[in-house]
């Protein structure tokens, strides 16, 4: 059975994305996306120099892979906009992931200024990915804007606090038809392989793999946690109940 995910023309067979940062040294990156499956990476432009063939993170990652470039160190909208221009205009195609930060100590993204430069890159073109604080009537702002994707964060950036958020997060993939992928915090594959249960599109995630004493064998535990949280979803996950029931009937020649 094909269950590809489709965000805006295009179709990912795996819904596990990964990130392309804080690993001890970039020549990792070919044994994360080999382990992980993954087919989607974030790449932040800032760490991209083009000018050098021995620094440029881009020479790590397969080409067969679909960059998405993030607009990492924007502070409102119209840095983003630009960040996400140079993008483009750099050969790193059309997807853009979104990032409009000011605050420094919890890192929670401006869902305003998020909106904002949303509508402008999709009336551009642009493929958006939008990385907020889970909010619906963001969230609904975002699909009126034309974003492709709405990427709602688990907990702050960076914590691997696991799903904090989860109840917001169900809401959105209750009332959103753009695809829900849940983006930052996620700590552990039982988080990821949750998250996924409860309908979301795909997971993202960085920190959880990158700080692991194995990286590459946590993407991997990751891929799987993914995978089996997206099959547990589309079985059908079992109903609870008040009360025990018993797996077989009770009959009467227990008591004769």
């Amino acid at each position: 059975m094909s269950d590809k995910l489709k965000i805006g023309n295009d179709y990912i067979t795996n819904r596990l994305f990964t990130g392309s940062g804080k690993y001890s040294v970039d020549s990792i990156i070919p044994d994360i996306i080999k382990a992980s499956g993954c087919e989607v990476i974030t790449v932040a432009l800032r760490r991209v120099d083009f000018d050098s063939s021995d620094n440029n993170i881009l020479n790590h990652i397969p080409d067969n892979i679909r960059l998405l470039p993030n607009t990492s160190g924007a502070r409102n909208a119209d840095e983003a906009i630009r960040i996400a221009e140079m993008s483009r205009a750099s050969g790193c195609g059309n997807w853009i992931k979104i990032e409009v930060i000011n605050d420094n100590k919890y890192l929670l993204p401006d869902n305003y200024e998020t909106i904002k430069a949303t509508e402008v890159l999709a009336n551009r073109g642009f493929t958006v990915l939008p990385y907020i604080s889970p909010d619906l009537m963001i969230a609904r702002g975002l699909v009126d804007a034309g974003a492709a994707a709405v990427m709602p964060l688990a907990a702050p950036i960076g914590t691997n606090k696991g799903l904090m958020t989860e109840g917001l997060i169900e809401i959105l993939i209750d009332e959103i038809t753009l695809p829900i992928i849940v983006d930052a915090g996620i700590g552990k594959p039982s988080d990821a392989c949750k998250a996924m249960e409860m309908g979301a599109a795909a997971c993202l995630l960085n920190t959880a793999i990158a700080s692991a004493n194995n990286p590459v064998l946590m993407a991997k535990a990751f891929s799987r946690a993914v995978k089996a949280g997206r099959e547990a979803y589309l079985a059908g996950l079992g109903k609870t109940s008040e009360y025990a029931k018993a797996s077989s009937p009770l009959t009467d020649f227990l008591y004769n």
